[in-house]
Formats: C-alpha cells, structure tokens, sequence
C-alpha cells in the first residue's frame, strides 16, 4: 500500500506516467520537478539565510511553470488537479524517470 491508497507506489507512477507521454511535457518535468524540490529546501534553509527566500521564491515559481508549460503540449491537466497525492508521486517519478529504473 502506498500514500494510504490499495495501489502500489509503482501502480500511482504508471498512473502519473499516462498524463506525461509527450516529450516536451516530460522534459518539462524532469527540469521542473527538480527545481520545485530544490525551492522547498532552500526555504527552509532561508530560516537560518534570509536572503535564500528569493531564490526558493524565484526556483517555485521557474519549476512550476516548466510543469504547466509541459502539460500544455500535453493537453493534459496535472493529474493533482484530481488526487493530491500526485504531488508526491511527481518526485517519486523523477528518480525513476532520471534513473532508468523501472520496478
């Protein structure tokens, strides 16, 4: 069981890989996945550096519009526009994705 769901962790990423099959969406996400994450670092890193709020600031924003500017090639809504959870799946998708593993 994954995320409180019956659904294996790799049955949620075969599920978030459907609404991510265009090149140009899945290139999108594998710069924009990445640069969210790295925003919700450094935001907790800019408790102790003030200064770092901008660029975690300035990194959600960039990341987050390469995902959207993805989904428009895709003609696809982010699937967490259905299911929250697939916010958590998107990372876990990442890894696999830049990884080559497939489980």
């Amino acid at each position: 069981m994954a995320l409180g769901d019956p659904k294996t962790m790799q049955e949620w990423i075969d599920q978030y890989e459907l609404s991510h099959q265009h090149p140009m969406n899945r290139l999108c996400h594998t710069l924009g996945i990445p640069i969210v994450i790295s925003s919700v670092l450094l935001a907790l890193a800019s408790v102790l550096w003030h200064q770092l709020l901008w660029a975690a600031g300035a990194c959600f924003v960039l990341g987050w519009t390469f995902q959207f500017v993805g989904h428009a090639y895709e003609k696809k809504p982010p699937e967490f526009f259905r299911d929250w959870r697939f916010l958590l799946v998107g990372a876990r998708w990442w890894l696999q994705h830049i990884s080559g593993a497939r489980h």
